[in-house]
């Protein structure tokens, strides 16, 4: 099958690269002409625009944004509006606020082009692990497109079958699933990264406990100098608490068990915020997401160790790098 794919970033070159492997033809196109080129010597079709990208493809086309959410996705998407034709298809795949997905699919639908929008899970560790896809748009296109959300996917793996499933979806047991229509897998996104948010704090002040614990403030029969690193991996085999991101503190911990590379101010992507208004549109309670969201906003103006691990889960899941110091 042929894609084509915008944006060749830590997220979009690795999914290029993957959808690649698993043998279909990539189209790629982003600002920089040396990051072309690499693409190009690896067997890709590079795109000198977004006009030459879609010449490049067979019609019905397919072309994949994998940009940061906001101005720039929302330019490339209506250029590209412009530049499809009917039956031709538009996917999003960063991290875009859902109700931006409906009001595009519509603008899409107008024209006759399909619209889905990809909730894309898996960090900068996708292109071995593959990657989670919480998948909204047209049935009719989802399906056409499944070779390469399939190709994406990190498939069963060694994971066990959940009991009660044998009747129901199976793409979900191979890592993607179709939400919805048209902003339901941003949406399933969104809400999958306020968790996160909760998960990860739970997990910084867990540690954070543990570290204060050989405080001078305590009495000196109650003071216990604890290896943060090894309660880390311990609680890797077998605890209920284990999951990907306590194996990632595991390792940060195993580099650095003072995390000294980071300050601790943590940035939020934008998806915490959405995930409380949500809720507040809702009714719904989130004490625990919205004090985690809160606790990001603190952290950039005072740090601590529990802030300092939040830092390193993001930048080895992510790649992301903390805030510029202000002033």
């Amino acid at each position: 099958m042929q894609i084509g794919m915008v944006g060749l970033g830590r997220m979009g070159g690795n999914m290029a690269k993957r959808i690649y492997r698993a043998g279909h033809e990539c189209v790629v196109y982003t600002r920089s002409q040396e990051t072309i080129a690499e693409f190009v010597r690896e067997g890709m079709t590079g795109a000198s625009g977004l006009s030459d990208l879609v010449a490049k493809l067979t019609p019905p086309r397919a072309v994949w944004v994998m940009l940061p959410a906001g101005e720039i996705t929302e330019s490339t998407v209506a250029q590209l509006q412009e530049l499809l034709v009917e039956g031709d298809c538009v996917i999003d795949g960063g991290n875009t606020f859902y109700k931006d997905d409906i009001r595009r699919a519509q603008v899409c639908r107008d024209k006759g082009l399909a619209y889905i929008d990809v909730g894309t899970s898996g960090g900068i560790w996708g292109f071995e692990r593959g990657y989670c896809l919480m998948i909204g748009g047209e049935k009719t296109a989802v399906d056409r497109l499944d070779p390469i959300f399939k190709a994406l996917a990190p498939g069963r793996g060694a994971i066990e079958a959940t009991p009660g499933r044998a009747n129901r979806d199976p793409r979900a047991e191979q890592g993607y699933i179709h939400a919805g229509p048209a902003g339901a897998g941003h949406f399933v996104k969104m809400i999958h990264n306020g968790i996160e948010y909760g998960l990860m704090q739970a997990y910084a002040e867990g540690f954070d406990i543990l570290r204060g614990k050989s405080s001078p403030k305590l009495p000196e029969a109650e003071r216990f100098t604890l290896d943060l690193a090894d309660i880390a991996e311990v609680w890797r085999r077998g605890s209920v608490v284990s999951s990907w991101l306590l194996d990632l503190s595991a390792m940060a911990l195993a580099e650095d068990a003072n995390l000294s590379n980071f300050t601790g101010a943590v940035e939020d992507s934008g998806e915490g915020r959405w995930t409380v208004e949500a809720a507040i549109e809702e009714s719904t309670p989130v004490n625990v997401l919205a004090a985690s969201l809160f606790a990001r906003f603190r952290s950039r103006q005072d740090h601590t160790f529990a802030d300092k691990l939040l830092s390193a889960m993001r930048f080895k899941f992510g790649g992301h790098v903390e805030p510029p110091a202000s002033g």
